[in-house]
């Protein structure tokens, strides 16, 4: 047994914690203004929600651990959401309700709500943000210049469809080089850092990325091969040349819409979405802890919560707990969580400071970032993986990433969980009765709940029992027989004597579901149950039988 090493204190730990969080930070940068710009968002407001998931969220959570700021997960809702408002002001509106309605959630102890989404929806909506990113900035990976921002506030109209397949008539052939190189090299490095060990793992490729599209932008400049990525092309932050002005750069919320509905229903969203890839990540990250600490899920959504008010207030899109920047804390060996704070103060300085080194960055750079983050959220080998499991599984899993596509994230999920409930209620349905015979012996077995729907299959298979038959009902693994149920079953019992049908009705003796004690009899001999179960199994496996389902022997 390796025993778990020992948690030390915040400053104990700065040794460790400073450097983790440079290597967050650099992680972060491209990140914050990557998830802005598939946002349709102000790229400023992509490092405001950065600062915030880092200090605000860091301050508050007690996750040591796990990092929060602007997720690729939102990006579907905050673009639609700002090209539907009548500004980004409007939307600001709407992150700080988000965040309310989070702290109301923490409050009520819905930490919980995690626990109910089957995986094969949570993946489905992951797939679903991965090929939405794909589709989002492949315009911008290919330079097309319809698809980027009119201005800061007024996102080009359009369905993510129709400007993914106009963008190939749009094409401009310094972003796509620029867009191109930098995918093939993500894809590359990843390859070849996979079988490495040490410090090169700790390497953020996303930093490389922007490293590379910076300079083979700057080699188009010098060698002229070909003409040179500006304006709209290139990240635009803002530049202060003064406190003041600097501070002006936050944009406050317009108030004005808070009466609307439109912003309540897309607050609502926003909250719920935001909370639960918050709280699955939070579960993720705990796994990955050494020292295995456990995140209170109720104070980490109050946490998420004050810090999407905040980031709302001063400008800034959702924050929630990410899985990239979380694993890269880890990985690069944080203990607490002065890494994550000291990462939000590191993307503070830097665009106070030295915004000019940002506005050098194409964006068909963040692009193949984004891109490379979508298809490892939407691999093919994951739709290979949910196919085996099965179509309960795999259905669930498709209808959820349809669902998203052709509506919205939402709406795509809460599709998914009733279609995912709807397969978990038939499989359970299913297994509930378990029926086996070999002509003149019927095993009736009755398991976990059996409700008044399972009443009428019961009740036409008892029907088929022919005379002289051996009937053995078992019961004992069921949790729960309904009354209808047992009706049907004492009722079959009282008239099998006409068709000279033996009945043995087994009980678990502490639990007897309500049948009368005349039904009972004594037949509650384990022995006599086992033997006669055996025998009926075994006559059915020679191919003496008839059943549908013999070797489930569960």
């Amino acid at each position: 047994m390796t025993n778990k090493p020992r948690s030390t204190g915040y400053i104990k730990s700065l040794g460790s914690d400073l450097p983790s969080s440079i290597v967050v930070f650099l992680v972060a940068l491209p990140l914050c203004l990557g998830v802005a710009l598939a946002s349709n968002a102000p790229l400023f407001s992509g490092i405001i929600a950065g600062v915030c998931g880092g200090i605000v969220v860091g301050l508050i959570s007690r996750s040591h651990l796990s990092v929060s700021g602007p997720a690729a997960g939102l990006t579907a809702i905050v673009a639609a959401a700002i090209t539907s408002l009548a500004s980004f002001e409007a939307f600001l509106v709407v992150v700080v309700l988000a965040g309310v309605i989070q702290l109301v959630l923490g409050f009520c102890k819905a930490g919980i709500i995690g626990d109910y989404v089957p995986n094969s929806v949570i993946k489905g909506m992951l797939a679903a943000i991965g090929l939405i990113l794909i589709l989002n900035q492949v315009p911008h990976l290919l330079g097309d210049d319809s698809s980027f921002e009119l201005d800061e506030n007024t996102p080009v109209k359009g369905n993510i469809f129709v400007n993914f397949f106009t963008a190939f008539a749009n094409i401009n052939t310094s972003a796509i080089v620029i867009g191109g190189v930098c995918l093939a090299f993500y894809f590359a490095w990843e390859a070849w850092v996979a079988n490495k060990k040490g410090f090169i793992r700790l390497v953020p490729a996303p930093l490389l990325i922007v490293f590379l599209g910076v300079g083979i932008n700057y080699l188009f400049s010098s060698t002229q091969a070909l003409p040179v990525l500006e304006g709209g092309h290139l990240v635009a932050i803002p530049v202060a040349s003064s406190a003041n002005e600097f501070l002006s750069f936050f944009t406050m919320p317009d108030w004005n819409f808070i009466t609307d509905s439109k912003v309540w229903t897309l607050a609502v969203t926003v909250a719920l979405v935001a909370s639960l890839e918050s709280l699955l990540c939070i579960e993720a990250v705990d796994d990955l802890d050494p020292y295995q600490r456990v995140t209170p899920t109720n104070r980490e959504l109050k946490a998420q919560g004050i810090g999407n008010i905040v980031s709302g207030l001063i400008g800034g899109i959702p924050v929630t707990s990410v899985i990239v920047r979380s694993s890269a804390n880890v990985n690069a060996g944080a203990k607490t969580k002065m890494s994550t704070i000291f990462h939000g103060i590191f993307l503070l300085l830097l665009v106070a400071f030295i915004p000019t080194i940002l506005n050098l960055i194409p964006k068909a750079a963040l692009a193949a970032i984004l891109i490379f983050t979508g298809y490892k959220l939407a691999k093919p080998s994951l739709f290979k993986a949910f196919y085996k499991k099965g179509w309960d599984v795999f259905l669930p899993f498709i209808i959820t990433i349809t669902a998203i596509l052709a509506t919205d994230l939402l709406k795509g999920v809460i599709l998914g969980i009733i279609v995912g409930l709807f397969f978990s209620f038939r499989s359970n349905f299913r297994k509930a009765v378990f029926v086996v015979n070999d002509n003149t012996r019927f095993l009736f077995r009755l398991r976990k709940d059996v409700s008044f729907l399972n009443k009428a299959i019961i009740k036409r298979k008892l029907e088929e029992v022919p005379e002289n038959a051996h009937v053995i009902i078992d019961t004992k693994r069921a949790d729960y027989i309904d009354r209808d149920v047992v009706e049907t079953i004492e009722d079959f019992t009282l008239h099998a004597p006409l068709k000279n049908i033996k009945v043995d009705l087994y009980t678990s003796g502490f639990v007897d579901h309500g049948f009368s004690y005349k039904v009972l009899a004594n037949n509650n001999d384990d022995a006599s149950l086992q033997r006669n179960y055996e025998e009926v199994i075994e006559s059915v496996i020679q191919g003496n039988g008839n059943n549908n389902n013999a070797k489930n022997k569960n």
